[in-house]
């Protein structure tokens, strides 16, 4: 509820008080009249601005929002992840064709000093010598680089692996999001549909309540919460939850039933019924 007007102290007049309005007529509101049917009816436009406010507020709120803002964290999380673990398997991919390419320079080098070694055309014991250790040597160098291949090969398994599981669970959240936004979405339908239908219904009834008696309720309202007009229940303002002063009662007992009068307190416009206990 909007807040209290301001006062001086207890038992003096708001300072905020319409200018022109003698002593005692300080609840009124000076020159607005309406008849006591369009006041009433301006309840009922309070109460669709009350339920178009809670339609916001409910649309605002739903639980799929913070659901999908939370989902939609880890899906990026994880997206991350994914490209890390997807980069790491590319570069596996060309650390294992370059060790393996090295390995085949090897294996052909040897090839062809083993076929120069067993052709005999190399009679010099050096040279056959240096041919031997030559082979010797690219048979320990081919040995190293196909250690280094099958490492090579187990990090890009193990990454590969690990593409699959991220994959999966990219999936599985981006699967949760899906979820959640359709669900969002059909609550927003439903509650647009309200929206529409209230608002269509206010149009109506605000349409049949005097210009001058809905503006000063529609300022009233941005300045008061959201609440412009409040009823009399039980001579306590149902805007402020404020019971009146004898002397406010009073003076609204003696004002005639068209003039529309204010809450002292809270400043509202304040409706009469039946049940106001005056």
């Amino acid at each position: 509820m909007g807040p209290a007007g301001p006062r001086l102290e207890d038992g003096h007049r708001p300072l905020d008080r319409p200018r022109g309005v003698h002593h005692h007529g300080h609840i009124w509101s000076p020159q607005l009249n309406a008849e006591p049917a369009d006041q009433i009816r301006l309840l009922d436009v309070q109460a669709l601005d009350v339920r178009l406010q809670q339609l916001a507020h409910k649309r605002k709120s739903l639980p799929e929002h913070a659901e999908i803002e939370t989902l939609t964290k880890d899906h990026t999380q994880l997206r991350d992840l994914l490209v890390a673990a997807q980069t790491e398997e590319s570069d596996c991919a060309r650390e294992q064709t370059k060790a393996e390419q090295d390995v085949d320079q090897v294996r052909q080098r040897a090839a062809r000093d083993q076929q120069r070694l067993d052709s005999g055309a190399i009679t010099s014991p050096k040279d056959l010598e240096n041919l031997q250790h030559e082979i010797a040597s690219l048979a320990k160098r081919q040995g190293d680089l196909e250690d280094i291949v099958l490492e090579v090969m187990e990090r890009r398994e193990s990454a590969q692996e690990r593409v699959a599981e991220l994959t999966e669970r990219v999936g599985a959240v981006q699967g949760k999001v899906d979820d959640a936004t359709a669900r969002r979405d059909a609550a927003f339908e439903e509650i647009d549909g309200e929206v529409a239908t209230v608002t269509k219904e206010r149009e109506v009834i605000a349409g049949a309540v005097p210009a001058d008696l809905l503006g000063l309720y529609d300022k009233l309202r941005q300045q008061q919460g959201g609440i412009g007009a409040a009823k009399l229940y039980q001579r306590t303002c149902q805007g402020c939850r404020q019971e009146l002063a004898i002397t406010e009662l009073s003076e609204i007992r003696a004002a005639a039933p068209n003039t529309v009068v204010r809450c002292e307190n809270c400043r509202r416009i304040l409706v009469r019924t039946a049940e106001s206990g005056l």
